[in-house]
């Protein structure tokens, strides 16, 4: 994806030549208590121990391979949002959970977080990056997206905890659900 345009929107995967972009979105804290987006690609005690400045770092290592990790929203040119994707096997986390453990043997891309920074939630820009996602999975050769939304039992739910995305969101972007292992986390797929 070289970066595509929704009305005053446009995407671009998060490459060496926007780390700053990354940073500016994600602050001093890493997006939320030091998290830089490294939460699924570690065990616990990874995270524990590396949050902050050390996770900021790893993550940067991820971009300087070459590994993209995840696609940027702009707003007016401003970054204002994030969406982590890549495929499945790159979150170990996700093959110890026994909620969201694999539905089958498929080859599956994940979503796995979203941050939206404050100034520019309340306007679906979740559902903008889930469109984007899609068409980045498209352009790399996958043919399935699964993410791993939550479904709250009562609203609204506060931003932090919604960091996976929200059902409801996944369903405007075309997703379906696929598997349910708990009453509030579906497993979602959008087949291309």
């Amino acid at each position: 994806m070289k970066g595509s345009n929704t009305d005053d929107i446009t995407f671009h995967p998060l490459v060496k030549e926007r780390w700053s972009d990354f940073e500016a979105l994600f602050g001093d804290r890493g997006a939320c208590g030091g998290c830089w987006c490294m939460y699924w690609r570690q065990t616990q005690s990874e995270f524990d121990r590396l949050k902050g400045s050390q996770n900021r770092l790893a993550m940067c290592e991820i971009v300087d391979s070459k590994n993209t990790p995840g696609i940027i929203a702009y707003v007016d040119g401003a970054p204002a949002g994030w969406c982590s994707l890549a495929p499945r096997e790159t979150f170990s986390r996700l093959g110890r959970s026994r909620i969201l453990k694999k539905v089958d043997d498929a080859p599956v891309w994940s979503v796995v977080c979203f941050f939206v920074d404050k100034k520019f939630r309340r306007m679906g820009l979740t559902v903008k990056l889930l469109y984007a996602a899609v068409q980045f999975v498209k352009e790399q050769g996958g043919s399935i997206l699964e993410g791993y939304p939550v479904e709250p039992k009562k609203d609204p739910m506060p931003p932090v905890f919604a960091y996976t995305g929200l059902a409801s969101a996944f369903i405007q972007a075309g997703f379906t659900e696929v598997a349910r292992r708990s009453p509030t986390r579906p497993i979602m797929r959008y087949r291309l």
